[in-house]
């Protein structure tokens, strides 16, 4: 008992809607602070005060200064996931769509700065991944709106009217443990993905400097590693609640989903764009049919309502 009550005043305190709103107000004047000092850190190299090795291009336009609060901003929405756990898996799982998309437009940014404006814009590999993530993003964004239409946010949050409430609570209790967990992961996670892509772009060996993943990959790359192991800890739970075959199957499918999203970050170009539209548009699918289950129910499952 001395655990559960210490799991339920974390998940009070860490994951309260004050706590949301907090965290609100102190995303938003980071991120304009750090835009700004990314400004004057561009203003300073183009005026050669001082001169910066930058491999990743993030010194080399004012434009690319927006990559800067476009980070912090997706360092809020990973805490946004983790307050959603334990309310829906559906919105926890659309947060992770959400991040993807972000990610997406963060890079559109970064390679606003650098686009080679030429009648060979076809031919250009960097003109044409950005083409690939505008259409991209078009997409996710529509898909999106679908997955959290298919969701019926109202039935997620009405009172509980299951057979078993019990197993409910339990489950409940399970994903705000998870969630309680996942915070110190992913803060530790970030300080040590971004010490290391800083250690390994301005301090490290010319030689293994070209060889540094690419910055849009820092930190995500592990983050969605952790949302594949999240995601199947809450799939073998979830049985607790229910052994209904439509929820195994919905959430099998968002592990599934969440795979796709983690191999894209191994895969470029073309790949990349449509390995991230793919996860996303299966996880809208899964939905689909899963509530075509719960609307429509099989005549045994009927029967034994």
């Amino acid at each position: 008992m001395g655990i559960r009550k210490t799991i339920e005043d974390l998940s009070n305190r860490l994951l309260s809607e004050k706590t949301k709103e907090v965290g609100e107000r102190i995303v938003v004047w980071v991120a304009v602070v750090s835009f700004l000092i990314h400004l004057a850190i561009i203003g300073m190299v183009q005026i050669n005060l001082f001169e910066i090795t930058d491999p990743s291009k993030l010194l080399t336009s004012p434009i690319a200064a927006i990559y800067t609060p476009f980070s912090i901003i997706l360092f809020y929405e990973v805490y946004l996931l983790v307050y959603y756990l334990p309310k829906s898996i559906t919105f926890y799982i659309g947060k992770q769509y959400e991040i993807i998309t972000l990610i997406i437009i963060r890079r559109i940014f970064k390679d606003l700065a650098n686009l080679d404006l030429t009648a060979n814009w076809f031919s250009d590999p960097f003109d044409l991944q950005f083409t690939y993530d505008i259409v991209g993003t078009l997409i996710l964004f529509l898909f999106i709106f679908f997955f959290y239409r298919l969701n019926e946010l109202r039935q997620e949050f009405k009172p509980d009217t299951s057979d078993d409430p019990d197993s409910k609570h339990q489950f409940v209790f399970i994903k705000k443990l998870v969630s309680v967990l996942l915070i110190p992961i992913f803060v530790i996670l970030s300080i040590y993905s971004l010490g290391g892509w800083i250690w390994e772009t301005y301090f490290s060996l010319p030689e293994m400097v070209n060889q540094i993943r690419d910055v849009n990959k820092v930190f995500y790359d592990d983050f969605f590693t952790v949302m594949i192991m999240t995601d199947v800890i809450l799939l073998l739970f979830s049985f607790i609640y229910s052994d209904e075959f439509r929820k195994i199957m919905r959430n099998s499918g968002f592990v599934i989903s969440t795979i796709l999203i983690k191999i894209s970050f191994s895969t470029d170009g073309l790949l990349n764009t449509l390995l991230v539209v793919a996860a996303v548009t299966f996880g809208v699918l899964i939905l689909y049919i899963h509530n075509l289950y719960e609307k429509n129910p099989l005549p045994r499952e009927a029967e034994e309502v």
